[in-house]
């Protein structure tokens, strides 16, 4: 996730100055690519290989259905509302303005959340290249360090994003070539192909294989992220949705790939001495201590990237409702003078960073995260089957598969995994859905009213 990831709405007010639409298909697909990152299902694949029984590339590949489904939804609202928003304004938009608001407030939970995220999984990557400094420290250390770069008012450009990007295709694209040939040396070219990591009589469970498709989903966080994108964009009836659909089609081929390798070169999960940095030792495996410090680094790098653009999303999400009267103005409102940043935010969402690293594993929060991520899918889903197949506009002609099949495929498939999602995830999340659903029933008198509609664009 880039900080742009955090620009969620530009209102479409008459008058109001546009950017002019220069993006094309390619630069979304890029962009797309930049958020979700090439090594996404790295960090996960321990515990997807735990939870799954030995499965994780095919929850990977159910995932990736999934969100494939989601992303036609996705595609098809950026053509009727060609205007930055995503879940928020799509929802809103094709359902009603409550229902809008209720999913922004649950993808503000993956705001907060996403800084939890990528500490957790800097400081487990770096306590194994550096085990002498205990995981509590780094995560203070990293805590601090974005904190501080945040407080600065640096962030992230697009250059260090394409330069990230080198790397992580760099070493990957060495693990590839020297999984391969591992499996070639040792088992001839048959040990390269099995059914084996897809499917293993005796260890296939339908129960468990959700529970890791609900964890591993982490892996495609982001991708509609192009959305916010929608008022730049050359032609964006088109190009958004095969966008939205490109990426989650690289995104599943590629995260397949490097978790079937994995799988094969390092079959027994039970075996592996870390389940949550799983992929290093594999690295180790096929490439020595090289390979296996090359990744580490990347995986910290690119963890440091995504939280640096966590934190400045949290914290402007918070300055957002505080502008608005969400929140008390006086202490979210706030500005700086010399940085124009959300000072206090940023200090209450490295806070929470702090707390919420050394109270959850990267397995609950990453479960956490796609609680509302989920909510927002499953709205996106159901706005898309309303807008074209049960209340399509003039002229409009309804399509049986397009209209209704495909978004309810992708709802049915997002509400499995979000049903199963372990109840600590649903608890929490919970208590925060039922918070906003609160708010939302009290500012709106019994829901006589419409809602206050959050502007997330970044202050000026």
């Amino acid at each position: 996730m880039t900080e742009a990831r955090s620009e969620v709405t530009r209102s479409a007010v008459p008058g109001q100055p546009r950017l002019p639409r220069v993006l094309r298909l390619h630069d979304l697909i890029f962009y797309g690519i930049v958020i979700i990152q090439p090594i996404a299902p790295v960090p996960l694949f321990g515990i997807a290989q735990e939870l799954s029984h030995g499965h994780a590339v095919t929850t990977v590949l159910i995932a990736g259905i999934a969100m494939m489904l989601t992303a036609f939804s996705y595609g098809r609202m950026a053509a009727i509302y060609p205007l930055a928003g995503s879940a928020y304004s799509y929802v809103g938009r094709g359902l009603n303005p409550h229902l809008g608001f209720l999913a922004g407030w649950a993808m503000s939970l993956d705001y907060l959340v996403f800084p939890i995220v990528a500490i957790i999984q800097a400081a487990l990557t770096v306590q194994r290249l550096l085990p002498a400094i205990p995981y509590s420290a780094w995560v203070l250390f990293f805590v601090i360090l974005l904190t501080g770069i945040n407080l600065r008012g640096v962030r992230t450009t697009a250059r260090a994003n394409i330069v990230l990007l080198i790397c992580m295709f760099v070493v990957i694209g060495a693990f590839l070539f020297l999984a391969i040939g591992y499996l070639f040396h040792r088992y001839g070219l048959q040990g390269l192909f099995s059914i084996q990591p897809f499917y293993t009589s005796g260890t296939f469970q339908l129960r468990p294989i959700a529970t890791a498709t609900s964890f591993v989903a982490l892996t495609y966080i982001g991708f509609d992220g192009v959305t916010t994108l929608a008022e730049d964009v050359d032609n964006p009836r088109r190009n958004i949705m095969l966008a939205t659909i490109l990426i989650c089609v690289f995104t599943t081929v590629f995260s397949c790939l490097l978790v079937y390798l994995a799988q094969l070169v390092w079959p027994d999960y039970h075996l592996l001495p870390n389940i949550e940095t799983a992929f290093m030792d594999v690295t180790r495996a096929v490439g020595g201590a090289r390979l296996f410090q090359a990744m580490g680094i990347v995986i910290v790098l690119g963890s440091l990237g995504s939280g640096l653009a966590g934190q400045v999303a949290g914290a402007r999400l918070l300055f957002a409702m505080g502008r608005d009267a969400v929140l008390p103005r006086k202490v979210f409102g706030y500005l700086d003078p010399v940085t124009n940043n959300p000072t206090f935010n940023i200090v209450l969402v490295g806070l929470l960073a702090l707390v919420g690293s050394l109270l959850f594993n990267l397995e609950r929060a990453a479960e956490l995260l796609n609680f509302g991520a989920f909510l927002g899918y499953m709205g996106v889903n159901l706005a898309a089957m309303r807008q074209y197949y049960f209340a399509p506009r003039r002229r409009q002609e309804r399509r049986l598969l397009g209209d209704a099949l495909v978004p309810a495929l992708g709802f049915l498939f997002c509400l499995g995994m979000w049903l199963s999602l372990p109840k600590v995830a649903k608890i929490v999340g919970g208590l925060w859905f039922v918070a906003g659903l609160t708010y939302d029933a009290i500012m709106t008198r019994g829901f006589r009213n419409h809602p206050v509609m959050i502007d997330f664009s970044q202050p000026d």
